[in-house]
């Protein structure tokens, strides 16, 4: 029988425990450029022995550049998060407190590391210099919406209730220039006449962009239709038919209008410079520019990899400021928080520094399983998976996902985000080797393309084509490609294209 006495017992136990270096390792791995740029300017608000190195090195004080070359032999192996988990936290370790710039990683572009030795030229990023010129972007102003844009034209017609009526209609105005609210409720919530509603809205809908305060896409379009003096008779029944338009009945429209061939064929082309949502040319949403995270360039012999460091700040520990703190009076807590900054400055640099070995490692193993596609093409694009990454180079498949995510690689074919290298496996028709799911759909994309108005290709079609390309695929997976690069089916491309040559 136990004991039931309280006693003590000894035990040894093995866990991994995630510091807080560990996690923000970890998490760096995960970010963009861009966003470790935010990151840093952060921690440089926090710790005052951080400083973002903006000066240039003397020519003499920066040691020789580092190459690295893939040339058959295996690079050496950085230090990574996997490493970390099975080797500490790496708060003991010698602190990094050098500036990477100068001294390692010094190259701002990808023609700067050319002529460098070895067939794979691989260069890292400390960060780039504040003086890379003027942000215009910075600059633009806010663009105006619409909203804004139709009160002004109210105010300069309108007065009194009329106004008032005005701007409750203009609130019920979405970004795509329709009117949403109903006019009896409206009417009804101001305590004004119905008649009132509709003779403000009719001046409302005669305001700049031509279209805006339609209720519907035949209002829409028939005001546009006034507006260009050629809302008659025949044009109004085609815009009240729009579904059959849509449809491609142009027997059934030519009989409803009351026109022949040439008349409709005019008439379709006016409608089709209409616009369906004038109010889109306001207030739009600014467009952000994609910045690579990664160039790959092509050299006489293999490739040149390297980190964009125009988008990373230099990042330096401030030993003179260190040691004057140590040197001054200070008390237990005050030593302690400064042995606690200069810990977390060491470590963040050297956490940057593995950030960036690391996403070389993967973005070389990346382009020499692509190879064939940075030099023929998409139809030459490889299946590939994480796990076929990680175990080339001896990493965990997270790290590699953290490595790829809202990530984009910039080479002579376009922009890429590294995700898109990873594709599933199609099996090839002859039974050779299984191809990517993105050389299928561009295959799909080609063949449409192609297609002759008097000729549309079915699904089934394709998939014949497909098969003699040797690509052996489902019908239903063309139909799923199809789809997800927002190309119609056979009957709407045949609608499209007889619309096209009326």
């Amino acid at each position: 029988m136990a004991s039931l006495a309280p006693r003590l017992d000894l035990r040894q136990s093995q866990s991994l425990v995630m510091t807080p270096q560990l996690q923000q390792a970890i998490k760096l791995l995960a970010l963009s450029n861009l966003e470790i740029e935010g990151f840093i300017a952060e921690e440089l608000e926090k710790n005052p022995l951080l400083e973002s190195g903006g000066e240039e090195r003397a020519p003499s004080e920066a040691p020789e550049p580092e190459a690295e070359g893939w040339d058959g032999d295996e690079p050496p192996e950085p230090v990574t998060a996997d490493r970390l988990v099975q080797h500490g936290d790496g708060v003991a370790d010698a602190p990094l407190d050098v500036d990477l710039v100068a001294e390692t990683f010094h190259h701002d572009g990808p023609t700067e590391s050319y002529g460098l030795d070895g067939s794979l030229g691989v260069s890292g990023a400390g960060g780039g210099s504040s003086e890379d010129g003027i942000d215009f972007d910075s600059f633009a102003g806010q663009a105006e919406s619409l909203q804004d844009h139709l009160l002004a034209q109210a105010g300069e017609t309108l007065s009194g209730g009329d106004y008032l009526i005005a701007v409750q209609l203009i609130g019920q105005i979405d970004e795509t220039g329709y009117l949403t609210a109903d006019l009896a409720e409206l009417a009804l919530r101001l305590g004004v006449g119905a008649a009132d509603v509709e003779r403000v809205l009719c001046v409302v809908q005669g305001f700049d962009p031509t279209g805006v305060g339609a209720r519907s896409l035949a209002e829409c379009l028939a005001l546009q239709a006034k507006e260009a003096d050629r809302y008659d008779p025949c044009m109004a029944r085609l815009i009240a038919n729009l579904d059959l338009v849509a449809a491609g009945k142009l027997q059934h429209l030519k009989r409803i209008c009351q026109v022949d061939d040439e008349d409709l064929a005019d008439m379709i082309r006016e409608l089709r410079n209409c616009d369906p949502k004038p109010g889109l040319r306001f207030g739009a949403v600014r467009t952000e520019t994609v910045v690579p995270d990664i160039f790959v360039a092509k050299r006489p012999i293999g490739w040149a990899i390297e980190i964009n460091a125009a988008t990373l700040p230099r990042l330096l520990v401030n030993r003179t400021y260190y040691s004057e703190l140590a040197s001054g009076p200070q008390d237990k807590t005050s030593k302690a928080w400064l042995a606690d900054c200069l810990q977390s400055a060491n470590w963040l640099i050297k956490a940057l520094d593995q950030r960036q070995r690391t996403i070389i490692k993967v973005a070389t193993e990346i382009v020499k399983q692509q190879e064939a596609f940075f030099l023929k093409g998409v139809e030459h694009l490889r299946p590939l998976t994480l796990r076929q990454v990680a175990e080339a180079i001896g990493m965990h498949e997270s790290t590699v996902s953290r490595v790829t995510s809202n990530k984009y690689l910039s080479c002579a074919r376009g922009l890429f985000e590294l995700k898109y290298f990873f594709t599933s496996a199609i099996q090839a028709a002859d039974g050779g080797e299984a191809v990517s799911a993105e050389a299928v759909k561009s295959a799909i994309k080609a063949l449409i393309a192609a297609e002759e108005a008097n000729a549309i290709l079915s699904d089934d079609t394709l998939v014949d084509l497909l098969r003699e390309k040797g690509f052996d695929i489902a019908r239903r997976t063309v139909a799923k490609y199809r789809e997800s690069m927002g190309i119609g089916s056979s009957v709407q491309r045949r609608r499209q294209k007889v619309l096209r040559v009326a």
